[in-house]
């Protein structure tokens, strides 16, 4: 065989090995992008590098393969609705006390499905994997939270925390129509979610 064929063979194989390679980090990236949303462009963000965030991103996903997360049952489930909506009502007097609640009852109920609650960041990326529409807004409620504890959060800051914590709360529990013809609790005791609109 020529020489110069073999180094044209070889040329053309080192290409198509870097397009795929280059293919394979495309379609990783896309899914990691289509799966975390804005999680994805927090954690790129965050570490300044796409390669290290996919890194974190793809370790989130196979950490909470290990996790054993469960569905709650239905007694569960209503018996923390009714608690959601007593911590609603207990705003319009205490709004401080009912937002310590409302992230009492979310983390209850992460223990509850199973998702390790010690450290706050990991729990945050835990739950970013299987629900990461609302993640920014449980990492909003703590910092709300937080200043709440040091007495710089105003009644609207804490309205807002309540706000937050509760689009978690529902995913939490996964509440929805197909689900004995539920609907989304809105916070109001007395009217579901729609009707709200």
């Amino acid at each position: 065989m020529d020489a110069g064929l073999l180094i044209a063979i070889l040329i053309v194989v080192a290409l198509l090995v870097v397009l795929a390679l280059f293919a394979g980090r495309q379609r990783r990236s896309r899914k990691l992008r289509e799966r975390f949303g804005p999680e994805y462009d927090r954690t790129v963000a965050e570490t300044g590098d796409r390669k290290e965030a996919e890194t974190q991103l793809q370790e989130r996903t196979e950490r909470r393969q290990q996790l054993d997360i469960v569905a709650l049952d239905p007694a569960d489930r209503d018996r923390y609705v009714e608690a959601w909506r007593q911590t609603q009502a207990r705003f319009v007097d205490e709004p401080a006390e009912a937002t310590r609640e409302a992230d009492r009852l979310v983390t209850d109920v992460m223990r509850k499905r199973g998702y390790p609650i010690d450290d706050f960041e990991q729990r945050a990326a835990d739950i970013s994997v299987d629900h990461p529409q609302v993640v920014d807004d449980y990492r909003a409620a703590q910092a709300i939270a937080a200043a709440n504890e040091r007495g710089e959060a105003s009644t609207e800051d804490l309205r807002q925390a309540l706000v937050h914590y509760r689009s978690l709360f529902e995913e939490l529990l996964e509440v929805d129509r197909a689900d004995d013809d539920r609907q989304p609790y809105d916070g109001r005791a007395d009217r579901p979610a729609e009707e709200a609109r």
